[in-house]
Formats: structure tokens, sequence, C-alpha cells
């Protein structure tokens, strides 16, 4: 509106909208179970009133949103591909092929470390903890009760395995939102991330080879529901060595710094390739399985003949697939647009720093965000989104490059979302492998040990990168 003056916000006013936005996602979310996209967009209206308040314009508060999203919008279409690249792998035989020889190599005398593991390549291949907590870990429990094991410790192995890969796989939705809201190119933010989540997996390894060592069942057979999945598995799929092909695309791709979207797009056609000549799959079914995911049917399997088990396995990928997460984000990036055109986020940040002094304590400080956030929104998006955008200029300020802010996003938000039982995620995993989240908690080592790290990288400076603000920035105006 012409003629107004625009006016900076008071601390209270700056937290408003962050306020509103806790009460209406925690209510709305952990009270009543409804969806977060609404709810979302009701608290950037109440952020939107406050910006008209202080003095700014529907336009301006629209352009500001218009550009935070032009600015993920490469990460966002990564996720659109991710889908894209799941079916087709899926039809091509890439990521069953490596569920079938992952449930070759179960070893009845470390169980919890190959469930960690083979959990970790699943996940890191697919990109998502809940479909390899869902597909291999279910077997990795069927497994477990048949030998009579710790499912408490089975689980746990499961979950860290899981999340080893939602946070290193370059086909995770939160691995690129992180790196998105943060402005970090998505291949430095995975190997930044090796820091923590990689002494993580480390430490897990050890504590699993030391728990599962199960001496007494050393003897006792691989149960029958293992048997019949990869008993199916071989039956549907002719294995030969080029379904590897499209996961040596990828992974010469991430060594080599390749654009991601050409990499994951090269691949996809190399695995919808090889479903079209070593499993005659037809035009109609690679087509489809981009767009809405695999299905066993379009292998000519009778869908109702198939173990749910297998079912559950392999059915998953498709662009269609991405789209909560693809407008989640984009709910969130407008709640966002509306605080930053009032400068709120800098007023609430300032007033942090004052305490602030150190890099152990802004690690520290942003650990504690996220975990709040997490438990009140009980939303891992909102909680990686919201966060990264508010500490963002304050560790440029401090001299920290974005990517140690990305990677303890993933931290503190990605890996305890499932530690957390009334969120989705918890209720979830608890739901999936048949053992309450507080019980697996203990043993899903992966995924509190990495605030750990990070916290002791933060204090002594290991694996902590250096920039200057004013050339940073600088570079960033280019």
């Amino acid at each position: 509106m012409k003629g107004r003056v625009k006016r900076k916000p008071t601390v209270a006013q700056a937290l408003v909208p962050i306020l509103g936005m806790l009460v209406i996602l925690g209510i709305g979310i952990g009270l009543l179970g409804l969806p977060a996209e609404p709810l979302i967009v009701l608290a950037a209206v109440v952020s939107g009133a406050m910006a008209i308040h202080l003095g700014y314009s529907y336009d301006e508060i629209m352009e500001e949103i218009s550009e935070k999203i032009a600015k993920v919008w490469g990460a966002l279409l990564i996720l659109v591909i991710v889908g894209f690249m799941i079916g087709s792998w899926m039809l091509g035989g890439t990521i069953p092929m490596l569920i079938y020889y992952g449930l070759k190599l179960i070893s009845p005398q470390y169980l919890a470390l190959t469930a960690f593991v083979v959990s970790a390549i699943v996940s890191v291949m697919t990109g998502t903890s809940w479909g390899s907590a869902g597909t291999i870990g279910v077997a990795f429990m069927g497994v477990a009760i048949g030998m009579n094991a710790n499912l408490a410790l089975v689980a746990g192995a499961v979950v860290s395995g899981a999340y080893f890969g939602d946070k290193l796989s370059p086909l995770s939705d939160t691995t690129n939102l992180a790196s998105a809201v943060c402005g970090v190119d998505l291949y430095q933010h995975v190997y930044n991330q090796l820091w923590t989540t990689g002494a993580a997996a480390v430490l897990s390894c050890i504590v699993y080879t030391i728990l599962g060592h199960v001496s007494t069942t050393a003897n006792v057979g691989v149960p029958e529901t293992v048997q019949v999945l990869t008993g199916t598995l071989d039956s549907m799929y002719s294995w030969n060595l080029f379904f590897l092909v499209p996961l040596l695309i990828v992974l010469i791709g991430s060594a080599t710094r390749k654009p991601t979207i050409p990499v994951m797009l090269a691949a996809s056609v190399v695995a919808l390739i090889n479903a079209a000549i070593f499993q005659g799959a037809s035009l109609q079914s690679i087509v489809e399985t981009t767009l809405n995911g695999f299905n066993v049917s379009m292998l000519g399997f009778d869908e109702a003949a198939v173990s749910p088990d297998l079912i559950r396995l392999l059915h998953r990928g498709g662009m269609m697939a991405m789209m909560n997460t693809l407008l989640i984000a984009v709910c969130a990036i407008s709640f966002a647009g509306t605080m930053t055109v009032t400068g709120a986020l800098d007023v609430l940040i300032s007033k942090l720093l004052t305490k602030i002094h150190n890099t152990f304590q802004l690690v520290g400080a942003t650990i504690i965000t996220c975990l709040v956030t997490t438990g009140v929104t009980s939303n891992g998006q909102v909680s990686i989104l919201m966060p990264g955008e508010a500490f963002r200029s304050a560790y440029i300020q401090r001299g920290l490059h974005p990517k140690v802010l990305s990677r303890t996003l993933e931290d503190s938000v990605t890996c305890t979302e499932c530690l957390i039982p009334w969120t989705a995620a918890g209720a979830y995993m608890a739901t999936t492998l048949g053992v309450p989240t507080l019980s697996y908690l203990p043993f899903a080592i992966l995924n509190y040990s990495g605030m750990i790290f990070a916290l002791i990288w933060a204090a002594t400076g290991i694996g902590i990168t250096k920039i200057d603000p004013k050339t940073f920035e600088a570079e960033e105006t280019k």
C-alpha cells in the first residue's frame, strides 16, 4: 500500500508467526491428527497478517515467496525425478537385485549388524527410510522372530540403517531439502555429513557387532519367510550384472560431482532399457512405472498370488509418490516468505546471537531448536525448512559455511523424528517393525549419536568449514 511506513518488528511481533505456527501445527497434527499442508497455510496467513500490520503489501509478500520458491526449485524438481528413478529401478531390477542379495547375506550370529548394513544400502539406493524399514526391515524382523533374537535390538539396527541412507542418499527428500534451504550444493552437503553420520555409523557397527553376536543361535536356519521372498524374486527377475549399471552411474556421477538431475535421468533410462530387454516390459509398463510406481503385474505376476510382504517390498516409486513432499515443501516455503519479508527472522536471530559466543553454542542452539520444532510440529520437513531459514545468516555471519548448518539440521531433525513416539515417523516405525518407539530408541544408535558427534566437532573445530563472510556473500551474489 502506497504511503504506508514499513516498520521493523519488535521481538514480540517477530515471535507471533513462529508461536502461531507451533500452536497451529502442534494442536492440528499432534492432537487432532490433521494433515500438515492446510495447517501450514493457516500459519502463513497469521504471519502474512503480521506483515501487513507492519506496513508490507500483499504484492511484496508474494514476491518474497516467489523468490524463495525459485531458489529451491532445483531441489524440488529433484524430488520428482527421484520418484521417476525409483520406479524405473524397480522395473529394471536394480533395487530388487540389491534386496535379493542383501537377504542372502543374513547371518544368525551377526543379525543386528547385517540388519544395519543392508538397511543402510537399501535406503541409500532408494533415498527413503520408510521404504527401507517397511521392506527390508520387515524381512529382518521376521528373521529376528524366527531366531528368537532381541527384537528391540534388531529394530533399532533397522531404523539406524534406514536413516543412514535417508541422510546420505542424493535421492532423499530431506537431504535435498536441507541442502536447498541452506543454499548448499547437494553432493557437498552429502560428503560433509560423513563427519557426523560416518562416525555414528562406525560406532553403530561396533556396538551391533558386540550386542548382536548371539553364539547360541549360530546353527539356526533362515526362516521360511525370507526363503519365500528370495525365491519369488528369483522367479520374477533375470539377474545379471547389467542391473547394476544404473547404480554405477549414480555412484560415478556422485563421485565426479556431475549435475544431479542428468545423472538420475541417465540411470533411469538405463534401468528402463534393462526392463525392456531382460524383463520383457511393455512400453505401457515402462511409462506407467515412472508416473505411478512399480507393480508386480508389470512383470506378468498376479498381485493376489504374491506374498503381501513382497508387495510391500516392491510396490513403490513413481513421480506421483513425491507430490505430497513437494506440496508440503511449497507450503513451508510460503510461510518462510511471509516471515522474512518483514525481517522477523533477523530480529530473532540477532537477539539469540547476543547470547551465543562460539561455534559450540551455535550448533547446540540449532540442535535444541530443531528438536523442539520436531517435537511440537511432528513434521520433519517443516523442522528442516524453518530453522534452516532462520539460522543460515547467523552461520555465515559467524564465519561458518552453510553446509555446517545443513549437516546439523539433518543430525537433529531427519534422524530424531522417528525417536519421538507421537510423530508420524515414530508411529510408522513402531507399527511397521512391531516394536514400541521407546523400546527400540536405545538401540537406534546412529539416530542420536550424530548429534553428539556434531557437538564434539563443534567444540574441537574438527570438520567445521570456516569462511570469510564478506567473500562468501560476494560470491553468492554473482
